[in-house]
């Protein structure tokens, strides 16, 4: 089984967050940068700053984590990112050269 991520994104006022999960943070992460798909959530709302990740073994234990932090209100979302990223800057290129083999 492949290894997971979730993340949260926003935007640069972070008046918007969205939780996503994938086995390949990079990749999904410059995706959401360059707007691959237009029509998408992340796309109309311009969310293209990583402020969250959590890496799991297992794609399946991300999958589980995701949905917790979804069932969360947007003021617990706020305080997750701040107890690890209290600036809420942008933590790309801290992922850039994470390997998924």
């Amino acid at each position: 089984m492949k290894p997971g991520f979730v993340y949260i994104i926003t935007n640069k006022y972070q008046t918007v967050v969205y939780t996503g999960v994938t086995s390949n943070l990079p990749q999904r992460i410059l995706e959401h940068k360059e707007k691959k798909y237009p029509n998408s959530f992340s796309a109309k709302y311009n969310l293209h700053i990583l402020v969250y990740y959590e890496q799991f073994q297992f794609i399946g234990d991300a999958i589980t984590r995701e949905k917790q932090i979804k069932a969360g209100s947007r003021n617990t979302k706020n305080e997750l990112i701040r107890s690890v990223n209290p600036i809420w800057k942008d933590l790309f290129e801290e992922i850039e050269n994470i390997m998924i083999e």
